[in-house]
Formats: structure tokens, sequence, C-alpha cells
């Protein structure tokens, strides 16, 4: 069997590991660091006047995909601003899957804190139902006895 590469060995023990809120923050930020570097660079080259350094374009991206945007650096060109409205895009879903997550988290707590309350409730009932049963046992008993006598 070929050796995997480490990305390859890497995205193999994520998509075995069972989903959780921790592996998709972790891809979340992962991708989003990629988006903004990768973006910052782009800038820097496709809109040098706007963006002589690539430090400059990554300022940009980050207040892009944080959906900041001072304004103090915009691109000028068409293909900066295309590139601005993949940021702004990829900005907006960056935290609409943030607060999707969250609020998945919250659910499920109160899902699961639900069910212990009703499998509590469940057993104060079920064992109740034991007492009343070993009651009317004993009853039965003590009629019973006193029939034969």
């Amino acid at each position: 069997m070929a050796r995997l590469k480490p990305i390859e060995r890497r995205m193999s023990r994520f998509l075995s590991e069972p989903a959780s809120v921790r592996n998709a923050a972790a891809l979340i930020a992962l991708s989003t660091t990629i988006v903004v570097v990768g973006s910052g660079v782009l800038m820097r080259l496709l809109d040098r006047s706007e963006y002589p350094t690539i430090g400059r374009g990554v300022w940009w991206a980050m207040q892009t995909v944080t959906t900041v945007g001072y304004g103090d650096v915009t691109p000028a060109h068409t293909s900066g601003r295309i590139v601005a409205v993949v940021v702004m895009l990829w900005g907006i879903a960056f935290v609409s899957i943030i607060v999707a997550a969250v609020t998945s988290t919250f659910v499920a707590r109160a899902t699961r804190e639900h069910q212990q309350e009703e499998q509590t409730a469940e057993e104060r009932i079920q064992a109740r139902f034991d007492d009343l049963a070993g009651r009317l046992d004993r009853m039965e008993q003590a009629l019973s006895s006193r029939d034969k006598t």
C-alpha cells in the first residue's frame, strides 16, 4: 500500500472521526484562514495600486471576511471587486455557520437534559408502579391466608 501524504492522512483521520462542533470549527477556521491569506495575496497581484504589500491585502481580507469593512482600503479594479464579492460571501457564510454550530450545541444540550428528565420521571413512575404492585401482592396474600383459616 502506498504511503499517504500528510494532507491525505489528516483528511482521512478527519473524515473517519464522528462529526462534532470541534471538527467543524477547526475546518471553518482553517478554510477561512486560507481564504483570507489567499485573497490577500490575490489582491496584491490584481490591484497593486491599492495593495502595495501582501500585508495590506491580508488586512483588507480580514476586515472583509469578518464583515467589519472599515473602508480604509477598497479594491479599485473589477478583478479586485470580484475577489471582494467572494470574500464577502465567505464572511457571511462564516458567521452563519458559527451561529448554526453554537445554536446546534445549545439545542443538543437541551435535548439531552430533557431526555434525562424524562428518563428520571419514567423511573420514578416505574418505581411507584413496582411499589403498588408489591403492596397489592401483599394484600392478596393476606386475604388469601385469611380465607384459608
